[in-house]
């Protein structure tokens, strides 16, 4: 949906307009970035109902607390770091719960072992491998997970991800270093033989370049 009212407002200008009682401004400051708000949500809990109720209380902690924006950084960013935050809290939260993941990395090794696979253009296939790469993700802990999702799956520059994680650069390339060291024996399958990866896993490696050589005990804390 286009701006209708505000075509030629900045993101700091509608919340400003927000502030000062604008009824429409925050909606539509969320409409421009509700499909990347959403993605790093999704990719970041592997659970759509989770990431929309993350999402949801993501943009009503935003709405609310709208005045504490200072302009330090850009407003997409500042919302992405509330969605990154909201996302973050729930996985802290199911940690109590960690044990049933014990079953799901028994089960990924042995898939693992097996050198399966898929047939990117079976959609069955695609599927499965979307399931595999988030039950991966399941296992790696939240930090490491919202690097990885940030700059191996959305494509975010380092520096970006850096200022949405509030972290240093450093401290985003020794997350994603460390999430790639253990989800590759999980993946590594996926890419067995030299055929086409899949987009959805092509990532963990392809940044490796643009994020630096670094290797799971440098560049910063894990």
């Amino acid at each position: 949906m286009k701006d209708r009212r505000f075509p030629d407002l900045s993101d700091a200008q509608l919340l400003e307009r927000h502030l000062q009682g604008d009824p429409d401004a925050f909606g539509q400051l969320f409409l421009r970035h509700r499909d990347r708000l959403w993605a790093v949500a999704v990719r970041t809990l592997c659970d759509p109902e989770e990431a929309a109720d993350a999402l949801q209380e993501a943009m009503i902690s935003a709405f609310r607390r709208a005045g504490d924006f200072r302009g330090d950084s850009a407003v997409t960013t500042w919302l992405h770091r509330i969605v990154v935050n909201a996302s973050l809290d729930r996985l802290r939260r199911k940690a109590a719960h960690a044990a049933s993941s014990v079953g799901d990395e028994d089960a990924l090794d042995l898939l693992a072992t097996q050198g399966r696979v898929p047939a990117i253009t079976d959609p069955a296939s695609v599927r499965d491998t979307a399931l595999d790469v988030e039950a991966a993700l399941r296992l790696i802990p939240p930090e490491q997970r919202a690097a990885l999702v940030l700059v191996d799956m959305l494509g975010y520059p380092v520096a970006d991800a850096a200022a949405v994680l509030d972290i240093s650069v450093g401290t985003v390339k020794s997350r994603c270093a460390r999430g790639r060291a253990r989800l590759l024996p999980h993946l590594e399958h996926l890419r067995a033989g030299g055929g086409e990866k899949d987009p959805r896993t092509a990532g963990f490696s392809r940044n490796r370049t643009a994020t630096g050589s670094v290797s799971p005990g440098q560049g910063g804390e894990g």
